[in-house]
């Protein structure tokens, strides 16, 4: 039965959020668009979906509410505001993909296949390719017209036709694939006249067929974009190749205009046939040239850095359906290794920052920016002053757009780099977008990890930025801290700041033998499995250490990063952040939320302020944020 004609009956709310998540679950494609969402957020989304749904009906009980009506949670995909090429701003609406019967494509493309496997014998005679152009030219003249207007009537009157996939003013090229079982009966007439015409004409090979298909589904995903590529120059050059090919632009006008635009790749038959929307040319100008200013502009911005080469196959943009899982190492994508090592090469000509995914909470735009540098070129010596331009760049353009807060990310924000921002603030003291490091929340977050029982903990790092703040709070708390660190000068200098009554509970130690009788190690420095292996049976590894120590000891337990959940209201968010699970955020990422959230006016730049862990912690929880 297709999952477009059910429908719920007299509504009963729980088994409707039941029915819609389980359907979400079940599709065969469900990471490619939706992320593989948390339940709790699913039913979340689609309870306050129903509830705003039927609230304008006469009698919600007696009426019966189609589940695309019904399930409207909002979209994951809005590429976006640094783009001036941006076709339109909706979110995508799931309810185009979970509530869809996938297995209609699948079972059209069975019965292809076995028709394929039947009537190969003759088809792989290479020929010219002329006669491919020539048949679907053809055969489509005749019928697009009769189809065209079939299709709409069939559209206005009965379900046959997918309303939703066509109506839907969000694009995205999701959705190019998303059709009835109908529709996709007649797509794969539509393929197959050029394909089967050719080969009945005895010029038909494989190396057509799939060239042709791979075509047909490349343009179908492009005008889906939502990203105009094709300049304007180009049909000012040759005034009739805009009767040749459609653009995403002449698309977006079919989805926000549905009566106009029908035609697949050729606007040559809108024309002829009189469904051309007379808008067409000259909104793609206005697109192509950048003055139809039609992007939003994101209140917050993470700006980030790419791990690894292999971290950089987990990229929204490069493979959604791994993003949408925390990244872990697989074995199958080693073959993409020398791919990936070529873009890390190419990557050093790059001198600007990208948008790499966004999200939305509580009605404000989230973007994550991508600094085009590898986690390794941080340290090398000659790349510093290159990647701190590149960052400075983005903090200005974040400032001119209007960009309230930037929160930096892992090595963006290193004290060798950068001092924790400082630099930026102190050469751009008239900065409107506030910067911020978002470390006192990573701080708090470590701190409430730390059992209530705790007289004395083992600290790595000692001396760095979280390592101070930690030390530091502890030591209020009447909490020896063990600070591992060679330095006695840095260790006196973060002593002195401790009220003079708790400057005895910061103990200097310089070797991990010191701790072979705490249980409670924090690590904030890379330690080998030899240094791990002082610590007592039953340790707890707490640790705020890039890239996190790997778990030698079985006897003992390893905590992950700090990090935070998002609340639940949280929109459009399709993909996991490195390794965190789904709705899960780094501590940092998280406390720059909470400082938009918060409406501070202050840069959280340089030094952790110890007296703002616990304002900062309050804060998050305030706003929904959950630990994990």
């Amino acid at each position: 039965m297709n999952s477009s004609c059910l429908y719920a009956g007299p509504l009963n709310k729980a088994l409707l959020v039941n029915h819609c998540c389980e359907r979400m679950e079940s599709s065969v494609l469900p990471l490619e668009f939706n992320g593989n969402t948390d339940r709790c957020i699913i039913q979340s989304a689609v309870s306050q979906s129903v509830q705003s749904n039927v609230s304008g009906a006469v009698d919600a009980y007696a009426s019966e509410v189609s589940i695309h009506e019904c399930f409207r949670p909002t979209s994951m995909f809005e590429k976006q505001a640094k783009v001036d090429a941006i076709l339109i701003n909706f979110y995508f609406d799931f309810s185009v993909l979970c509530c869809h019967a996938w297995e209609d494509s699948i079972v059209l493309m069975d019965i292809a296949h076995v028709g394929w496997i039947v009537y190969h014998k003759g088809v792989t005679r290479p020929k010219p390719a002329r006669c491919h152009s020539y048949v679907p030219l053809g055969a489509l003249f005749i019928s697009y017209g009769p189809l065209t207007v079939t299709c709409s009537s069939l559209l206005e009157t009965t379900g046959f036709f997918d309303k939703e996939s066509i109506s839907s003013k969000s694009i995205v090229n999701g959705i190019a694939g998303l059709a009835t079982f109908l529709e996709h009966l007649m797509m794969g007439v539509i393929i197959g006249i050029p394909t089967v015409g050719t080969w009945l004409f005895g010029y038909g090979s494989i190396s057509l067929i799939y060239g042709y298909i791979l075509v047909f589904d490349f343009l179908r995903c492009m005008g889906h974009s939502n990203v105009e590529i094709i300049p304007h120059a180009l049909f000012q050059i040759f005034p009739f190749l805009k009767y040749f090919l459609y653009t995403p632009t002449y698309h977006c006008l079919h989805h926000t205009e549905m009566n106009t635009n029908f035609c697949l790749f050729m606007p040559l038959y809108d024309s002829i046939w009189k469904t051309i929307n007379t808008k067409s040319w000259d909104l793609h100008k206005r697109t192509s040239l950048g003055t139809c200013k039609n992007e939003r502009i994101a209140d917050f911005v993470f700006l980030v850095h790419i791990v690894d080469v292999m971290a950089s196959s987990h990229s929204p943009f490069f493979f959604r359906s791994l993003s949408s899982l925390k990244f872990s190492f697989k074995l199958f994508l080693l073959p993409l290794w020398p791919f990936l090592f070529v873009l890390m090469n190419f990557s050093w000509v790059m001198y600007k920052t990208f948008v790499a995914a966004s999200y939305n909470l509580r009605g404000r735009l989230h973007q994550t920016w991508m600094v085009p540098r590898y986690g390794f070129q941080y340290f090398l010596p000659f790349a510093r002053e290159g990647i701190n331009k590149v960052i400075e760049e983005a903090i200005l353009e974040a400032d001119r757009m209007g960009v309230k807060v930037i929160s930096l990310a892992a090595l963006n924000k290193n004290e060798s780099l950068n001092g924790g921002g400082t630099l930026y603030v102190n050469k751009h003291p008239n900065l409107r977008v506030r910067v911020v490091h978002g470390n006192t929340l990573t701080a708090a977050v470590i701190l409430k990890e730390i059992l209530q029982n705790a007289t004395q903990v083992f600290l790595t790092g000692a001396t760095s930025k979280l390592g101070r703040a930690i030390s530091l709070y502890l030591c209020r708390k009447k909490i020896c801290v063990l600070m591992l660190t060679q330095s006695s000068e840095r260790f006196e200098s973060i002593q002195r700041e401790a009220p003079i009554e708790c400057q005895k509970f910061l103990v200097q130690v310089t070797k991990y033998q010191a701790a072979q009788h705490c249980k409670t190690w924090i690590i904030g420095k890379w330690c080998t499995p030899r240094e791990q292996s002082w610590a007592p049976p039953g340790t707890h590894f707490h640790q705020f250490a890039v890239p996190p120590i790997l778990g030698f000891r079985r006897d003992c337990t390893y905590g992950k990063l700090a990090a935070m959940r998002l609340p639940e209201d949280v929109e459009g968010l399709g993909y996991c952040e490195y390794t965190m699970e789904r709705g899960v955020l780094h501590a940092c990422h998280a406390g720059g939320v909470v400082h938009l959230l918060q409406g501070w006016t202050h840069h959280e730049v340089g030094a952790i302020d110890v007296d703002q862990i616990d304002v900062v912690w309050t804060a998050a929880l305030s706003h929904g944020f959950k630990p994990v």
